[in-house]
């Protein structure tokens, strides 16, 4: 018992809750693809009217990379702490999906959007389309699995690998977007804004 490996029960309840969580993002207006009316694979440009609103964008390896953490902090709580008993590990991915589905709902409220938009590179951010939030819970899943499979090393690699790209293209990353989102930093601003991002 090593690892977060789910079963079928696990993998369904999974399922479940990112169903649950695109029906309430429909629920709350948001858009099912982009208002261009067509849908992209990738999209490159963090500020126009067709960020977050594909398949995959500057802010995937984010999603990844919550995927990674997940992985870590269930395999702390199901397998280092043994909380739940000795069958609870396979209960990491639902907790997972159940993580991420939250946070695409909460990212967009109005709340979060605007303080997307007056903090962050994000200056352009209007909300995630109901694709791109459902496609974000897949690529967390997709990091979830790499931790499962990986090496920790590997893994924790890959999670850097995917912040140095991300903020030598973008000057955005995840560590970047939880510190601008939490303690807005005017030399950050200033150095996104330099680079054309803000």
């Amino acid at each position: 018992m090593g690892t977060l490996t789910p079963d079928r029960r696990t993998v369904f309840v999974s399922i479940a809750t990112a169903i649950v969580a695109i029906g309430i993002l429909l629920a709350m207006g948001r858009v099912p693809i982009c208002e261009c009316g067509y849908v992209k694979l990738w999209h490159g440009q963090i500020n126009d009217g067709g960020n977050s609103q594909h398949i995959a964008d500057w802010y995937t390896p984010n999603h990844i990379i919550h995927g990674m953490i997940f992985y870590a902090f269930g395999w702390w709580m199901f397998v280092k702490r043994g909380w739940g008993g000795a069958q609870a590990f396979r209960w990491g991915l639902p907790l997972a999906v159940l993580l991420e589905a939250s946070w695409e709902v909460l990212e967009n409220t109005p709340m979060v959007i605007n303080r997307f938009r007056s903090v962050t590179a994000n200056w352009g951010y209007t909300g995630d389309s109901v694709l791109n939030s459902g496609a974000d819970i897949l690529w967390m899943s997709f990091g979830f699995w790499l931790a499962l499979r990986l090496p920790v090393r590997v893994t924790v690699a890959l999670a850097i690998m995917g912040e140095l790209v991300a903020g030598y293209v973008v000057r955005d990353n995840l560590t970047l977007n939880v510190i601008m989102l939490l303690f807005p930093l005017d030399t950050i601003a200033e150095w996104q804004a330099a680079g054309g991002v803000a």
